[in-house]
């Protein structure tokens, strides 16, 4: 099997290259990455990326076709993954996270790619409180972010025919530590603030609903997707990915964590203007397609190996939110080196 992997230099791919190296020990793996995040390793074990036959640089907005020569599967994780970035950055957003990426799956197609995995995102709910979601709810995408995951899984849908199989994962929100481990997503920032400060800030009143998804159950329903049938004869699939038992409301969140860490103070704000991004997800389909790929590790393994992680490599930064675990960051500081532009391509001066 040979598998090509946009965007594995970020949170997710790591864990995804390890699942894939293990089950499948003589498949060929192949990276492509912009190299944005690649210098921000996150852990003191060899790198993540020694376990891909080859590494590929460069913006997935000019990906080379050849390279998909061979190829079974395309896993499709290239993406301004967070909502800071993409709502100041709309229209690379869309450029990237859905008009590339529907371009890829067209090259992929044409290439004779027998798999195509779209990492997609329970966030396309928007504000979904009152039941939870199942894939035929009714979307509401909130962020450009959001909105290019919709726009995605449409232009995807497309595609599929016999011989291309397409599976569209909706992931809950992710958490849990990473070889290259971000520190804004929700879990993962509380976590790093009890450490560092015995401090847990909930900017809102604590009340929206969030799906949770450890990386690395992320990266085995990666390894479904990668092996599964077309179950119903259905060579396109839109699945919401998680676990029934991970939809939590975010101050639980941090109230798990506490009595994790005792004496730590979790401080909330009732009077905070409530944030709409708040949803409940059914998960009950990827149960019954992928019985034997469902996620492993609950919200106490997930705290605790983000804790443990963190200690390992001596993480006692209080003012993290400045550093280059979050990822608006990492792009401002590029932008302010001119090594950026505005579109978020890389700008290679050699004078």
């Amino acid at each position: 099997m040979k598998v090509l992997i946009t965007g594995n230099l970020g949170y997710v791919g790591p864990g995804i290259v390890k699942e894939l190296r293990k089950f499948h020990p003589d498949a060929f793996l192949i990276g492509y990455d912009i190299g944005y995040f690649a210098k921000y390793i996150t852990s003191n074990t060899i790198s993540p990326d020694s376990l891909l036959n080859a590494q590929y640089f460069g913006d997935v907005r000019q990906f080379p076709e050849h390279l998909l020569e061979g190829v079974d599967v395309v896993v499709s994780l290239a993406a301004i993954s967070n909502d800071p970035i993409g709502n100041r950055f709309e229209e690379p957003t869309l450029d990237i996270n859905y008009k590339a990426n529907i371009e890829i799956a067209k090259m992929a197609k044409r290439q004779g790619v027998k798999k195509f995995i779209f990492a997609s995102s329970c966030s396309v709910y928007g504000s979904a409180e009152d039941t939870p979601r199942v894939e035929s709810s009714t979307l509401d995408p909130l962020t450009a972010y959001a909105k290019s995951k919709v726009l995605s899984e449409e232009g995807l849908e497309g595609l599929a025919a016999e011989g291309f199989q397409i599976t569209c994962l909706r992931f809950a929100t992710a958490c849990g530590m990473s070889d290259r481990l971000r520190l804004d997503l929700v879990l993962n920032d509380f976590v790093a603030g009890a450490i560092t400060s015995s401090k847990i800030t909930i900017l809102s009143d604590g009340s929206p609903w969030r799906p949770l998804i450890n990386v690395l159950d992320m990266a085995r329903a990666i390894r479904w997707a990668a092996e599964r049938e077309n179950q119903n004869g259905r060579t396109f699939i839109t699945v919401n990915t998680g676990s029934n038992q991970w939809n939590y409301q975010v101050k639980d969140l941090a109230l798990e964590i506490q009595k994790i860490l005792p004496g730590i103070e979790v401080s909330i704000n009732p009077d905070a203007q409530p944030d709409k991004r708040s949803y409940r997800v059914s998960f009950d389909l990827f149960e019954s397609l992928a019985p034997q790929h469902q996620p492993q590790y609950q919200l106490q393994d997930t705290v605790k190996g983000l804790i443990q992680g963190l200690e390992s490599i001596h993480f006692q930064d209080a003012n993290y939110h400045q550093s280059e675990l979050i990822r608006l960051n990492v792009i401002k500081d590029l932008l302010a080196r001119q090594t950026m532009d505005s579109q978020l391509k890389l700008v290679h001066d050699f004078s």
